[in-house]
């Protein structure tokens, strides 16, 4: 559902979308790996956790504005412990440029998770018991190569609990509308 017509507020996420390819592999991940009752949601790689409905707006036209650019170039960078859950770090200069000028852009609205450093990862486990995250971790590490991962775009999403509800979805190299799964 698009969230055009939404008549409760709530907080917006913001994220950098998975090229198709890419998205498949991370998601695939998450869904072999996150505990199934948890899982609300498929592979993202979160820019915002929490932005205020009031800035609906602007933040709409600030992504289609920044999907003008090309494509960040990035790359998967190294397997993470979260403690109770695994993940990918992602290093992407470009998009850690393109967070900056929005965080600069929203600064008065941002919450202190906003504020701290950014740390850019996919979440492929999360919020199970430690031993088993040790396990996932040490079992993606001997199979990790750092590799290429296409960004393809940014999205907005209403949080409302659950799954994730769509605000738009805007593809870099010209700022067109596109489709976001989450």
């Amino acid at each position: 559902m698009s969230g055009a017509g939404v008549a409760t507020p709530a907080p917006i996420i913001v994220t950098a979308l998975l090229s198709p390819a890419d998205f498949a592999w991370a998601d695939a991940l998450r869904r072999a790996h996150f505990p199934p009752e948890r899982n609300h949601l498929r592979a993202h790689l979160t820019l915002f956790h929490h932005l205020p409905p009031s800035v609906v707006g602007e933040l709409r036209d600030a992504l289609k504005e920044a999907c003008r650019a090309p494509a960040p170039a990035a790359r998967l960078a190294s397997v993470i412990s979260l403690g109770r859950g695994v993940a990918y770090s992602v290093d992407s200069p470009s998009l850690a440029d393109i967070r900056a000028e929005l965080a600069h852009r929203f600064d008065l609205v941002l919450t202190p998770q906003d504020r701290a450093g950014w740390r850019p990862h996919i979440t492929v486990q999360n919020k199970v018991e430690a031993h088993v995250a040790r396990d996932l971790h040490k079992r993606l590490s001997a199979e990790f190569m750092a590799r290429p991962l296409a960004i393809s775009g940014l999205a907005a999403w209403w949080y409302r609990g659950g799954p994730w509800e769509r605000i738009g979805a805007w593809g870099f190299g010209g700022g067109r509308a596109i489709d976001a799964p989450c």
